[in-house]
């Protein structure tokens, strides 16, 4: 079994998974805030945790690692339609992506949080350790995912929130289809709610921590 760092060394050996404005660097196999992710993975071995949107699946390879590590071991649920690209699209060719990083505990689901929320697997769903919210940044859309998987948390569960440093335009889908990343707009709204704990980490394009105490 290889280390930790020669694992990192190889994830990095991709320049997409360097990307995405979470602080990594290959140079010296540094995850930068793929650390906080892995270590709360690790800390409260939680038994499923959901990621929302990805480009390349940097947050659930990640997370999917730290499960495995586990003694408890763990579920990823990852949600992404594949708006930007089909990198998503083919089924069998993520399986495979996810397995050559050692990671085959991603489950994949090709639809939005929308038509995911109409699912057996959402009802299903429980006591979830953690939600890392990703994907489309429009102020709206992350109201939705927060208020989708609020009430699926453990007691002790965290929702993490990706690109929260800034209000700025993104053209990820198409030149033609530029909107504002409204993740801190939203964020803000939550730090003046008192039963919240809401706590940013401005590295990288920053993540925010939100936990109901």
């Amino acid at each position: 079994m290889p280390g930790m760092k020669e694992w990192i060394e190889n994830l990095f050996l991709h320049p997409d998974l360097l990307r995405m404005g979470h602080a990594q660097r290959a140079e010296d196999a540094n995850l930068g805030l793929g650390w906080i992710y892995y270590g709360l993975a690790r800390t409260l071995r939680p038994a499923s945790v959901v990621v929302i949107g990805s480009w390349r699946g940097y947050v659930p390879i990640v997370l999917g690692k730290a499960l495995t590590d586990n003694l408890e071991g763990g579920e990823v649920i990852f949600i992404d339609p594949s708006l930007v690209d089909d990198f998503w699209k083919d089924a069998d060719a993520v399986k495979r992506w996810f397995a050559s990083f050692g990671v085959t505990n991603v489950r994949h689901f090709n639809m939005t949080t929308q038509e995911f929320a109409l699912t057996d697997a959402y009802c299903s769903l429980g006591n979830l350790g953690m939600v890392f919210v990703d994907g489309y940044h429009a102020t709206e859309q992350v109201e939705f995912d927060y208020a989708t998987f609020r009430g699926k948390l453990a007691p002790e569960g965290i929702m993490l929130f990706h690109d929260s440093r800034r209000v700025r335009p993104s053209n990820i889908y198409g030149a033609d289809k530029v909107y504002m990343h409204g993740v801190r707009t939203f964020l803000d709204r939550l730090k003046l709610d008192s039963d919240l704990q809401v706590f940013d980490l401005p590295f990288g394009d920053g993540v925010t921590m939100v936990r109901h105490i």
